[in-house]
This record gives structure tokens, C-alpha cells and sequence, in this order.
């Protein structure tokens, strides 16, 4: 499997036969979307940093709801979780997906914005991969995104959501930078990877944090 991330809380996921796409986002959020294929895309909510899928080639299936699906040997199941900490009453639901696919269990976070609950960490606990936001604001910050990291205890987590210089300041200034998580985690000097290649039998024994970047 080879993960790249495409920006914000978009990654292109690649086994040898199937590629899914997390999140696609909207040029709105102050860069464009690189134009790539894919077999699956899902989508976390309705909102343009999350939904757009202009960039997005081919004829993907597009899963935006709760729900059990068998796509092209890939088996996801969303349950529904809150955009905020107020039970979704500023920014509505969200929905996480857990995903299997060569031999590998994912788990996107999209944009949540409080802990599991019991019910939720049964879904989507011990994945082997954890995508999690970590700016804050409109969803977990570094110290929260730590509580819900603990609470799944995946072996890889890889941050996303966070304030970069390409992001629209009006919009997306007071978000904490990856610098601010990986600071609370005290893996500062993490090595930024262009792209994660990863199978089952080399995922790491301990929790291992790895900061992407785009290429």
C-alpha cells in the first residue's frame, strides 16, 4: 500500500488494484486539488474543504453517509460523529470511515471535533492507521487529537487538518500548525515523508507518528 497526502484532510490511498481518495477539497481553502484518479472516494460532510470532487478523474464511487460498503475488494463502514463539541449544533455531523484494504485497517477521523464515545471507540479501535485532525477550531486540536489517539491506539498515526502557509489566513488562521502537535506528542523531529509504503507485516510494534507533506 502507498499513501500520499494531497493536502488538508485529503490522502491518496493505493494498493495494487484498488485507489481510494479521502476528502477532496475545493481551490476555496487557498490551493488546488491535484487532479487525480481514483476507484473510491469518501467523504466526511458537506463542506467545500471536504466534498469537492472536480479534481477527482475517472468514475470513482463516491460514499458520503454512514453505512456498510463492499467496493472493488475494499470493505468501509462510517458511523456517524460531531463536527464540534456541542453535539453538532455549531457545525452539524460528521461521519468517520474505518477502511480495510490490502490487509491493512484505516481509520479517517474527517473532521471531528470531540471524543468517542464507548460505541464509537468499539468501531474504530486497534486500526493499524489512524488519520486524525489536529489544528483545532473546527475540529480536535493537538491535545485532543492525543485523547482520541489514545482512545483507538492505532500503530501509525498521521496527522492532518492543520494551519499551513498555502491555507487561506482569513479562514484557516488560528489553527495549530503540525509544529503544535507533534510538540505535545515530543516528536519534533519526526522526519516529514513525501509518501508512506506500508504492508501488514511491516507495520511497527509501537505507536509510530508520521507527519506527511505534499509533494
Amino acid at each position: 500500500m502507498q499513501i500520499n497526502y494531497l493536502g488538508h484532510a485529503c490522502f491518496k490511498v493505493k494498493t495494487k488494484k484498488t485507489v481510494l481518495v479521502t476528502d477532496p477539497f475545493s481551490s476555496e481553502i487557498g490551493f488546488s486539488l491535484p487532479k487525480t484518479r481514483a476507484d473510491i472516494v469518501t467523504i466526511s460532510h458537506e463542506h467545500s474543504d471536504h466534498n469537492c470532487l472536480d479534481r477527482v478523474e475517472g468514475q470513482p464511487f463516491v460514499i458520503r453517509a454512514p453505512g456498510e460498503y463492499e467496493v472493488a475488494n475494499v470493505s468501509i463502514f462510517g458511523f456517524s460523529s460531531f463536527h464540534d463539541r456541542v453535539q453538532g449544533a455549531k457545525r452539524g455531523k460528521n461521519t468517520v470511515y474505518t477502511i480495510k484494504m490490502g490487509g491493512i485497517s484505516l481509520c479517517h477521523l474527517g473532521d471531528l471535533g470531540d471524543k468517542l464515545d464507548d460505541e464509537q471507540v468499539e468501531e474504530a479501535n486497534g486500526v493499524d492507521i489512524l488519520f486524525v485532525p489536529v489544528g483545532g477550531v473546527y475540529t480536535l486540536g493537538p491535545k485532543g487529537a492525543v485523547a482520541v489517539i489514545n482512545q483507538i491506539e492505532p500503530k501509525i498515526v498521521i496527522p492532518m487538518h492543520y494551519k499551513t502557509r498555502d491555507l487561506k489566513r482569513d479562514t484557516f488562521a488560528e489553527l495549530a500548525s503540525l509544529a503544535d502537535f507533534l510538540q505535545e506528542v515530543d516528536k519534533q523531529d519526526a522526519p516529514r515523508e513525501e509518501k508512506l509504503i506500508i504492508s501488514k507485516t511491516s507495520l511497527p510494534e509501537e505507536r509510530k507518528i508520521v507527519p506527511m507533506v505534499r509533494k
